[in-house]
């Protein structure tokens, strides 16, 4: 079976995405990881399908190369951006994923701003679930910090993502190991939007949190609402670039 694929890249996060509209194309979790694996097939973190909703403008399907679900907010501003160049979209989107239905806003330079669902956020854990759940861990001296050697224990022990913050400057910096492709990524939308909350909570960050990620610049913008053991986090939004990288076809 020979399939036409767009490989896109938000932040150095890099997916394989698919127009599915037809429904032509049916893929095993066995085909999933040989097209994302990086010696073998396209090689990518993730692949996404595109496919029609009955009422939104579209359904966005992920995988992580793995071959497991969960939501990718660097892989849906990407998405998005596909869905402009595709003509389903213009200017603004509104899809379902993994999690649900959301919106997006692609600005000029090629940034899209992704609305993320609410997220209510206990304030005295670590653990903060923006739709695919996260860890987050304050150190110092980030770029010399061993996230493989300790992500993949706290991945393994709480099954989830794990962040690892520096807070410095006005601003965050964010390294990730991420379920489902089990190595650091370059970047993790989910993952910063989860740091910048918890940067509210413990660090007395305001919205909008810059930060700072191995593959670029991402901002999180937010309005909170707290009690006395918790805040919820309403009218969140990723902001940051999706890029096109190159297209072809791959025989499975």
């Amino acid at each position: 079976m020979k399939i036409h694929f767009i490989k896109y890249q938000a932040t150095g996060n890099d997916f394989v995405l698919l127009d599915n509209r037809n429904k032509t194309i049916d893929l095993s979790i066995d085909d999933i990881r040989r097209i994302c694996d990086r010696r073998f097939g396209v090689g990518a973190d993730g692949l996404m399908l595109i496919e029609k909703h009955p009422s939104l403008d579209f359904n966005l399907v992920y995988y992580n190369s793995d071959g497991s679900q969960s939501l990718c907010g660097n892989g849906s501003r990407a998405a998005v951006s596909m869905a402009s160049s595709l003509g389903i979209v213009n200017g603004k989107a509104s899809f379902n994923a993994y999690d649900g239905a959301h919106q997006a806003e692609i600005l000029k330079d090629g940034i899209v701003k992704l609305k993320m669902n609410d997220v209510t956020a206990n304030k005295d854990e670590y653990f903060i679930n923006t739709g695919s759940p996260h860890y987050i861990k304050f150190v110092t001296d980030l770029a010399h910090y061993p996230v493989y050697e300790e992500g993949k224990k706290i991945r393994y022990e709480h099954n989830v993502n794990a962040n690892f913050v520096e807070a410095s400057g006005g601003r965050i910096s964010v390294r990730t190991y991420e379920r489902g492709v089990e190595n650091e990524t370059l970047s993790c939308g989910t993952g910063v939007t989860a740091a910048a909350l918890a940067s509210y909570i413990f660090k007395d960050y305001t919205s909008p949190v810059a930060i700072k990620t191995p593959g670029g610049d991402l901002s999180v913008q937010f309005t909170p609402h707290a009690s006395s053991q918790s805040v919820t986090f309403r009218d969140i939004f990723l902001i940051g670039p999706a890029k096109m990288v190159f297209e072809g076809d791959l025989e499975l």
